[in-house]
Formats: structure tokens, C-alpha cells, sequence
């Protein structure tokens, strides 16, 4: 399993997760890495956190770190899984790989890395774009499921 963050511009750090992952170990991933990824990635002040509600992205201790330290967060309702762009990121991530012969979880993670890192921002704006698309599909929906 592996986290990462994306913008507009690209993406951020790509961080890899050994066994089940708990509040504890995302919150660690967080603070290792997301000012990181933002400063990687030139945002300014105005940047949007966006999460599912996996149980651990809504943990109490999760929430109120978060709270001190993203200047805006977006609201995810339930079951609207198309919401988040970084899913559609994650989609074109696994075609890539699968254009792979990969014999190893090491020769694995290295392609998950190289691969990560050829992602064009291209690739990350038209996600980003394609967010007033999907918030007014799931605002069509009542929060339920879109074609996203």
C-alpha cells in the first residue's frame, strides 16, 4: 500500500506502508510528509485538503492535526468514492505499472517510484480541473454515487 498527495502541478511524496495502517501510522505519514509535498509543489496558502472518510482520516487525533495545518479541508460525503481526484491519479498510476514486467516487490517499488515521478502535471491539472464536474455530479446525486 502507499500514500501520496497530489495539485495541480504534480505530485508530492510517495510514501510506502508495511502491513495495516492505524490513526497512529497515518497521522506519522502526515506530519513526515505533507508540508513536504506542499512545499514540493509550490502551493501557497490557499491549497484544499481532500481525504476520504476511511475511519483513520477521521479519527479524532487525525482531525484536529489536520485542523492546525491545511488552510482549508474539503468535505467528503459518504459513498462518493469519484470524488477525490487521486483515485483517477492512482488508475493512471496502475496502467502504468501493468505496462510493466515487474518479477520482485523490490523491482516493484522501484517502478511504482519512477513511474510516480513521470507523471506530468498535465496529467494532475486535468484532475484538478475536472473537480466543479464532480462536486455538482455528486451535489446532482445527494452525496450517492456518480460516474466518477
Amino acid at each position: 500500500m502507499v500514500w501520496g498527495c497530489m495539485a495541480a502541478g504534480g505530485v508530492g511524496n510517495l510514501v510506502f506502508i508495511e502491513g495495516a495502517m492505524n490513526k497512529d501510522d497515518y497521522l506519522k505519514i502526515l506530519r513526515d510528509n505533507l508540508s513536504p509535498s506542499v512545499e514540493k509543489l509550490g502551493l501557497d496558502q490557499s491549497w484544499v485538503f481532500q481525504q476520504d472518510n476511511d475511519p483513520k482520516h477521521t479519527a479524532k487525533l487525525v482531525k484536529e492535526w489536520l485542523l492546525h495545518r491545511t488552510p482549508k479541508q474539503l468535505d467528503h460525503p459518504p459513498q462518493s468514492q469519484g470524488l477525490n481526484p487521486i483515485e483517477h491519479l492512482w488508475e493512471h498510476l496502475d496502467k502504468q505499472i501493468r505496462k510493466r514486467t515487474i518479477t520482485s516487490q523490490d523491482m516493484l517499488r522501484s517502478v511504482l517510484v519512477e513511474e510516480w515521478e513521470k507523471i506530468s502535471s498535465e496529467v494532475t491539472t486535468n484532475l484538478v480541473n475536472s473537480m466543479p464536474k464532480r462536486l455538482h455530479a455528486v451535489i446532482k446525486a445527494k452525496g450517492k454515487q456518480t460516474k466518477y
